[in-house]
Parts: C-alpha cells; structure tokens; sequence
C-alpha cells in the first residue's frame, strides 16, 4: 500500500471582515484528507468553496486557525520540505522586465542550481510548448496562456517530488489545455504527485486518479473516480430515430423516459430487461434502433 504524501487533519481557517464590527467568516472548516505519492489528484469546488485557500495553507503562505497538514512526512511549518515541491498559483505573477529565459534562470538560481542551470531552463521552455521566439521576450508582452506556460515551467524548475497546480488550464486555448493534460500525465509515469485544483471537470474526468469535491468548506466526497460513480442507477438509454414520442409511446407496453433530442429520441428504461419492450414499440412504429447504452453518472452530475 502507498503511503500518503500529503496528510491534512482537521485543518480549519477563519478570516475576520468588516471595519468596525469585525467578524468571522469560515473559509475551511475541519478538512481532513489523504493524498497517495505518484497520483494526480483532483481538486473540485464551486468558487469559494475553500479551494485556494486550502492550498495557500499548506504553502504557508497563510496560517492555519486550527489543524494541522504533513506533505512528504514534514509538517507544513518546515520550509526545508519547500525545496521539494512546485507550486503555481491560480494568478502568478512575474516580473515584467524579465525575459522568460532570465526568469527561469533565477528561478533555477533560487534552489541553488549548478552552472547547467542554462540547460534546464531551455529543456523547460521546450517541455511546457512556448514557442522559442518568445524566450528572449519580456514576461510583460505575454498573453495569459503564455504566463501561465512560464508558471508550469517555474513549478518544475526544481524537479519537484509532488507538484501544487491551481486552475493550471487558465487562459489556455484547446490546443494549450491538450498540451498542458499530457505534461500533467507525463509528471505521473515519472513517479511525481499531482494535487491540481480546477474547475474544467473533463480534464479532470481524465486525469484524475482521485478526487475530492469541497463544498462550504467541508469535503462533500473524496475518493477515487469509480468509487464516486459507484452509486450510479442501472438506467439504461435508448436512442432510436426515424418516428416519434407520440407514435413511440403509443406501441410502449411498458414506462419509460421519452424526450425529443436534435438526433431524434432517448428512451431511458429502469431495466436491461425492458429494452426488448423498446425495441419491440420501436419496430412497430417504424423507427430506427440507433443505440443502447448504461446511464454513467458524469463528474459533472456528480458534482451538481
């Protein structure tokens, strides 16, 4: 059995507002979670549901009000272990004057990198697809996907054990977001920890070995992909096309689901075995049997 790699424990935060009467407002309240070494794990929430916060807590960029977190069995107030991980925030920011090659550079210099510091930057420009021209451009001239291009490479700069990635799809075209999921995938088949936080669940759907969904603060569910959907229904759907939900229903010796879609009709039944009962009223209406498939409860429904 893997051992986990981060351990939170009962890890709250409240946040005090107002000006004159001030008062507290629980962002985080009581997360405990486990995260295993060499998976990539997702990070689900609606908007500010504890989502960044939790990740500025185990950076130590702010301070637990109780609780307490463990990433590669170093508690979370031991800024040695820093040295052992990436981090990209949800909205780096860089300095404007550096090029992206200088920016990197210092990054590399930072963690105490030997005199092939130059080589790695290079190799991390190349990795994360910016385009060469732009390396020896000013971080101010860049679009948003192209910073967020320089903060993946700036995560790996210290080939990091287990990497922290706050909405890392932000401001990426489709093309960027296929190119940024396989760099993900990659960073698994070598043995490091993904804990990536967003809010595209389809790139979660696919690369997520685990997820966790935070709902006011709380972890709502946590567990793998198919263990979540483990409560789906035997549902089962039936397109048909060439008639109609009226001619449909009207040969149906049993109940069933009928909605009109823009392809032509679903049909969900309770059971596998009343398909044959579709497929009869289909024939005598004349239709056309165009699939029959179980209803998968998507990471979308399950999160809703």
């Amino acid at each position: 059995m893997k051992m986990p790699i981060i351990e939170i424990q009962n890890l709250t935060k409240d946040y005090e507002v107002g000006f004159w009467r001030k008062r507290k407002v629980r962002a985080l309240d009581g997360l405990s979670l486990e995260v295993e070494q060499g998976q990539i794990f997702g990070f689900l929430g609606a908007n500010g549901a504890g989502k960044t916060t939790t990740l500025k807590l185990l950076m130590r960029l702010i301070f637990p009000t109780s609780g307490a977190a463990r990433i590669l069995g170093h508690d979370i107030s031991d800024v040695s272990m820093h040295a052992r991980i990436g981090y990209l925030p949800e909205n780096p920011y860089f300095y404007d004057y550096l090029t992206a090659r200088e920016f990197l550079d210092y990054c590399g210099k930072l963690f105490g990198g030997n005199r092939n510091h130059r080589a790695r930057t290079e190799e991390l420009l190349t990795r994360v697809n910016l385009d060469k021209k732009s390396w020896n451009r000013q971080l101010r001239k860049f679009s948003k996907g192209m910073l967020q291009r320089v903060g993946l490479a700036q995560s790996l700069v210290n080939d990091p054990e287990i990497v922290f990635l706050d909405e890392p799809m932000s401001g990426l075209d489709p093309v960027g977001r296929r190119e940024v999921r396989d760099l993900i995938g990659s960073l698994r088949e070598e043995g490091k920890t993904v804990f990536m936080c967003s809010h595209i669940l389809s790139d979660i759907e696919v690369l997520c070995d685990s997820v966790a969904i935070l709902k006011g603060g709380r972890a709502a569910h946590a567990g793998s992909l198919g263990d979540l959907r483990a409560r789906e229904t035997s549902a089962i759907e039936v397109i048909a096309s060439d008639t109609d939900a009226e001619s449909l229903k009207a040969n149906l010796s049993i109940s069933a689901e009928v909605s009109t879609t823009p392809s032509g009709l679903r049909i969900q039944v309770a059971d596998e075995k009343e398909v044959d009962a579709v497929i009869a009223a289909l024939r005598k209406a004349n239709g056309k049997l165009v699939s029959v498939q179980p209803v998968r409860q998507s990471l979308e429904e399950l999160f809703m």
